[in-house]
C-alpha cells in the first residue's frame, strides 16, 4: 500500500474553474472520504487520482513517486464505478479474473487471487453465477472483487453504493468498513452523503465550489466545524443556524443577542468582534433540552416520535427561521405549541459574516 499526496491541484473546463488549489496528504493504510454538494469537484479530483482526468496545474504522489503524467494502468491504483460495469456474459468469476486475464498471469495465479478475494468478500458459493443473477450488493462485490486482485497500492471509490436501496447501502457500509481492516490498504472514497462520511471514514475532506473547507477526523469536524458549510453539512439533523448581532465583549466572551430576543454569553474569541457586528450562532438538535424556565422559544411544526428519540421541527416566533430539537422519545410536547428550549453555550458554535468560526476559549459557561 502507500501514502498519496496531491499538491496544488486545480483544474478548469474551459473557463469553469472546478478545482481550486487543492492539497492534502493521505496517509498508508488510512481511509479517507471525499465529501460534498453534488458539482463541488469530488468526482474530479478522483478522477484526476485515477488519471481519468488531467489537472491543469499541480502533482500527484502516490507513495514517492509522481504520476501526474502517468498512465491510470501505471498507477498502482484499482478504481470501483457506482456503476459495477460488469460484463453480463461472463461468471462472477471470470469477471473478477478479468485484469488477471489482460495481465496475462497463469491459470494456477488468476485462480488463486480470486478465490482469495471471493473468499474476503464471501461470494466462494457465487462464483459459477452471471451478474443478472445476483442481488444488488453481491455486484457491488463483484466490481469490488475485481478491484482486489489487483492488488492495488490505493483503492478509489467512486459512489459505490449510491444504486442501491437504503438497507443495502447500510450493510455495504458495515462491509466496506471490515474490508477496509482486512486489507489494511489506502482507500480514497467519493460520496454525496454524510452518514456513509461520518461512518466509514478515518478522515473526511469537506469539498464546496472545488476548494477543501476542511479536512480531519469525523468527530473533529462534527465537534469543530471550521466553517457554517461544514457544521451545516456534517452531523444529522443539521445544525441550526440562527442569526445573533453582538451586544458587547468581556473577558467572558461574546455577549450576543439571538434575532428573537435570547441574550447569551458565549466563551469564544473576541479579539475579531466589536458591538453591533452581525454573527450566527449554531446549534446542534442533540445538544439542546427541554427548560421550563425562560429560554428560547420554538413553536412546533412537526412532531416525529422515534422511539427513544423525538425530532421537533419548528420556528422561533414572529420569524421565519427554522429550528430542529432532538429531545427525549417521551417528551411532553405536541405539535402546535410553544415549547422552551436551553443549550449549554459551551455547546454553541459562533460563525462570523464570512462563515468562519470564532475560536472557542476557556471561559466559564454564562446565560445572562
Amino acid at each position: 500500500m502507500a501514502t498519496l499526496d496531491l499538491h496544488s491541484i486545480s483544474k478548469s473546463f474551459g473557463t469553469a474553474e472546478v478545482l481550486k488549489d487543492v492539497s492534502l496528504a493521505i496517509k498508508d493504510k488510512e481511509f479517507v472520504v471525499f465529501v460534498g454538494p453534488s458539482g463541488c469537484g469530488k468526482s474530479t479530483l478522483l478522477r484526476i487520482i485515477a488519471g481519468l482526468e488531467e489537472a491543469t496545474e499541480g502533482k500527484v504522489l502516490i507513495g514517492s513517486e509522481e504520476v501526474s503524467d502517468a498512465a491510470p494502468v501505471d498507477r498502482g491504483i484499482s478504481m470501483v464505478f457506482q456503476s459495477y460495469a460488469l460484463y453480463p456474459h461472463l461468471s462472477v468469476f471470470e469477471n473478477i479474473a478479468f485484469p488477471l486475464r489482460v495481465q496475462k498471469l497463469s491459470n494456477s495465479d488468476v485462480r488463486e487471487r480470486v478465490n482469495r478475494a471471493a473468499e474476503i468478500l464471501q461470494l466462494t458459493e457465487k462464483l459459477t453465477l452471471k451478474p443478472g443473477q445476483l442481488s444488488g450488493g453481491q455486484r457491488q462485490r463483484v466490481a469490488i472483487g475485481r478491484s482486489i486482485v489487483r492488488n492495488p497500492k490505493v483503492f478509489l471509490f467512486d459512489e459505490p453504493l449510491s444504486n442501491l436501496d437504503a438497507a443495502l447501502r447500510g450493510d455495504m457500509r458495515v462491509e466496506l468498513s471490515q474490508l477496509h481492516r482486512e486489507l489494511d490498504a489506502t482507500m480514497v472514497y467519493v460520496t454525496h452523503d454524510q452518514v456513509e462520511a461520518m461512518t466509514m471514514a478515518d478522515r473526511i475532506v469537506v469539498l464546496n465550489e472545488g476548494r477543501i473547507e476542511q479536512f480531519g477526523t469525523p468527530m473533529e469536524l462534527y465537534h469543530h466545524p471550521a466553517t457554517k458549510f461544514v457544521a451545516g453539512f456534517i452531523g444529522q439533523p443539521n445544525m441550526n443556524l440562527v442569526p445573533a448581532s453582538v451586544a458587547r465583549v468581556s473577558p467572558k466572551g461574546l455577549h450576543v443577542e439571538l434575532s428573537e430576543g435570547t441574550q447569551l454569553c458565549l466563551p469564544v474569541a473576541t479579539d475579531a468582534s466589536q458591538p453591533g457586528d452581525h454573527v450566527e450562532i449554531g446549534m446542534r438538535p442533540e445538544d439542546v433540552h427541554m427548560n421550563k424556565d425562560d429560554g428560547l422559544k420554538v413553536t412546533v411544526n412537526v412532531l416525529e416520535r422515534l422511539g427513544g428519540t423525538s425530532i421537533t421541527y419548528g420556528q422561533l416566533p414572529n420569524s421565519q427561521i427554522k429550528f430542529c430539537a432532538a429531545l427525549a422519545g417521551d417528551a411532553p410536547i405536541k405539535e402546535g405549541e410553544v415549547i422552551s428550549l436551553s443549550v449549554d453555550p459551551n455547546d454553541c458554535h459562533v460563525f462570523d459574516a464570512s462563515g468562519r468560526v470564532l475560536r472557542r476559549t476557556n471561559a466559564p459557561s454564562l446565560v445572562d
